[in-house]
């Protein structure tokens, strides 16, 4: 038996950093990885697929040159194969990066194979057995497949298959219409598939608010994708041509199918139970407020946890255990304030809660919006889609949440994010003097705009 002052199972984006930061400490730790360092982010997730995004925005951006003045001649060509390996580079370096920062690291042991508990204070991989009396499980989520009609008779893709696609489907069937889904639909459209949107649910990205929902539908089909929402009965079957999708109310002829209606935790085959930890209905490890499980020893960080299903929220529950095991501080999951993006063209930023829950609150609200075509920005670039939605508590002048659809939402919703986390009120900010021209500039006008509405 090998003895370690910690093992690390799973190498995402909170494992490798707090085992780093423990070796800093001087401490003996194994990282455990069954198969890519990095996790989903770096080897399926976030840099694989917004390095395809950002092909598909090129393409789309050469294809409307005209409207800028600029022709090109003959038709726009994408080479799929190049696409492939650009996101295949991106990927391959930030990996590398990861094996050569641990392996320069004395007091690192890192092993790739299958970790599970034999008891709390115990795992086996690969035959041998470690111990160590503390345990993290960083261990991520994989993608979910529904019980449909013929779905295990056809060839289907998930969002870790479909990025290694170098040729480009003739009609590409989205079953999902939440944030991968979309991704990835108006991406292959602007590639040149024929793509179609498949949802269960009334609207799209059902997380957010109905006007942010359809606005996000009006975005897509602007660009020729076909949804079809409230889709019931949804059946697959082999075709001459591909593949058959059939609802209750439409038939698609596809060439490909991208199975896109969420992830589940990769929990079911770590030997929870001879650990004694306690999950979910859904799989999901449950922690308290600093990531402990319920036994002494074992905590759980990044999506396996349920606590978040970011890259960010991931690496932010490595800094909340580094700095509350680490450095003597008390810092709680509970006092993060969540925020994301969806990333089509134009990108969604979000933060805090949605105009339906700040209602269910109780509280007394205000509400704020403007169209993305009074931005001085969107109209200079010629991209107006989209709108600005911000939330405040009307006794405490705080801000409870914000959206913004639209050019760069992902990144102007921060200034947004810094203020709710520095507890501004909203008067304060309206006095920020932002740069013009820029679409920050407009968020003091859209607090200066907040309205009381009834409950």
């Amino acid at each position: 038996m090998k003895s370690f002052d910690a093992i690390v199972i799973g190498a995402g984006q909170a494992g490798p950093f707090l085992a780093a930061r423990m070796v800093e400490e001087g401490m003996k730790v194994a990282l455990i990885e069954r198969k890519f360092l990095g996790g989903t982010c770096v080897n399926a997730g976030c840099m694989p697929t917004k390095t395809l995004v950002a092909s598909a925005r090129a393409a789309h951006v050469a294809r409307n040159g005209a409207v800028y003045g600029v022709n090109l001649p003959g038709e726009i060509a994408i080479d799929m194969k190049v696409v492939r390996a650009r996101a295949e580079t991106v990927t391959m370096n930030a990996r590398n990066g990861l094996i050569g920062w641990f392996a320069g690291m004395d007091g690192m042991t890192v092993i790739y194979g299958h970790a599970r508990f034999e008891d709390p204070k115990t795992v086996s991989v690969n035959g041998e057995t470690l111990t160590a009396p503390r345990i993290f499980l960083n261990v991520g989520a994989r993608p979910v497949i529904p019980e449909l009609s013929g779905v295990n008779d056809i060839d289907y893709l998930t969002s870790t298959s479909i990025i290694h696609l170098d040729t480009l489907p003739r009609h590409l069937a989205v079953i999902g219409g939440s944030y991968i889904g979309l991704e990835f639909a108006q991406m292959y459209r602007r590639f040149g598939a024929e793509v179609s949107v498949i949802e269960h649910g009334p609207k799209l990205a059902s997380r957010e608010d109905d006007d942010i929902s359809d606005a996000i539908a009006d975005v897509l089909r602007s660009e020729g994708i076909d949804i079809h929402t409230g889709a019931s009965d949804i059946a697959f079957a082999r075709s001459r041509d591909g593949i058959t999708v059939a609802t209750d109310s439409a038939r698609i002829d596809a060439s490909h199918v991208l199975i896109a209606t969420g992830r589940k935790p990769n929990t079911d085959d770590l030997g929870l139970d001879a650990a004694g930890v306690i999950t979910d209905k859904h799989g999901y490890i449950t922690v308290d407020d600093s990531l402990a499980t319920n036994v002494d020893g074992i905590w759980a960080l990044g999506d396996c946890n349920g606590r978040g299903a970011f890259t960010h929220t991931s690496y932010n529950d490595f800094e909340i255990a580094a700095a509350n095991l680490l450095d003597g501080d008390d810092r709680k999951v509970s006092s993060r304030i969540l925020a994301y993006a969806l990333y089509i063209d134009p990108p969604l930023g979000r933060v805090g809660m949605t105009e339906k829950q700040a209602r269910a609150s109780g509280r007394k609200i205000m509400i704020s919006t403007r169209p993305m075509s009074r931005v001085g920005r969107a109209n200079e670039r010629g991209e107006t889609k989209g709108f600005m939605k911000v939330i405040a508590d009307a006794e405490t002048k705080k801000i409870l949440g914000a959206a913004i659809l639209g050019i760069e939402g992902d990144e102007v919703i921060h200034g947004i994010i810094d203020a709710m986390n520095a507890g501004t009120t909203y008067p304060a900010l309206q006095w920020s003097v932002p740069i013009h021209p820029t679409v920050s500039e407009l968020i003091p006008t859209l607090l200066g705009d907040l309205k009381p509405v009834q409950l």
